[in-house]
Order: C-alpha cells, then sequence, then structure tokens
C-alpha cells in the first residue's frame, strides 16, 4: 500500500480545467458561422433597368449631365450621338471638354446589355477625367 499524506490531500488544485470552455466557443463559432452564411446575401444583385431601343431624346437633358445609353445589343449613345467600344475614349474626351470636368456622368443600360461594354464607358470616364458617375436605375 502506498502512504499518501494528508497535507497532498489538502493542496488547493492549481490547473483550470478549459474543456467545457473550449466545447462553448466552438458551439458559439458553429452558430456565428451558420448565422453569417444566412445574413450575407450573395454577390452583386443590382438589376439594370430596361431601355428601349431609341438613344435619349433631347427633353431628358434637364440638367449639364452628360448621359450614356446602351440598349441591349451593345449600341452605346453619348449625349444621342452613335459610339462605338474604339471611339468611347475619345467621345467622352470631348464632351468633357465641351461641359467641364465637374460634370455628372449618368450612365443607363439595358438588362442585357454586355457588361464589357460598360465596363469600358466606365473606364472611359476615368481617363478622360470625369469621376462623378452615376448609374441610373428605375
Amino acid at each position: 500500500m502506498s502512504m499518501v499524506s494528508s497535507a497532498q490531500d489538502d493542496a488547493v488544485m492549481a490547473e483550470i480545467n478549459i474543456t467545457p470552455f473550449t466545447d462553448v466557443l466552438l458551439v458559439l463559432l458553429i452558430i456565428f458561422m451558420i448565422l453569417a452564411a444566412l445574413v450575407t446575401p450573395p454577390g452583386f444583385q443590382k438589376q439594370l433597368p430596361d431601355s428601349s431601343n431609341t438613344p435619349p431624346t433631347q427633353e431628358r437633358h434637364k440638367n449639364n449631365d452628360i448621359e450614356v445609353l446602351v440598349d441591349a445589343k451593345g449600341d452605346i449613345y453619348v449625349d444621342t450621338k452613335k459610339a462605338t467600344t474604339v471611339t468611347i475614349y475619345r467621345d467622352m474626351y470631348d464632351v468633357m471638354k465641351r461641359k467641364g470636368a465637374n460634370t455628372h456622368v449618368s450612365l443607363t443600360a439595358d438588362v442585357k446589355a454586355p457588361y464589357g461594354i460598360i465596363i469600358r464607358i466606365l473606364d472611359a470616364a476615368k481617363d478622360a477625367g470625369l469621376n462623378d458617375v452615376g448609374f441610373v436605375t428605375s
């Protein structure tokens, strides 16, 4: 038989049992991961407005904005002037020189318009020095 002294029995245990604490933290982590997946919307959900296949008319020009329209076929109109993906850079620069660098660009695109053309229009506006670009939605 082994003899255990009574001094060892009366000593205070200095170790902390962290197993229950770890279990609670893991359960909370799983709950927060599930809630974050349910609350966060997936990706870019903006629906572009439907527009007719006609270029913008002069009565839509209520102020000094630059209006850019892209229809479903990918045709580009900059202030009622037809442009292409090649000439859009020069057209945006010309309109900026005529109306000023602090002019707002209103971009209206059809739902079926190719996104590559829209990105090219944004790039052309940036190259022309037009930093105030907005999407027109309905």
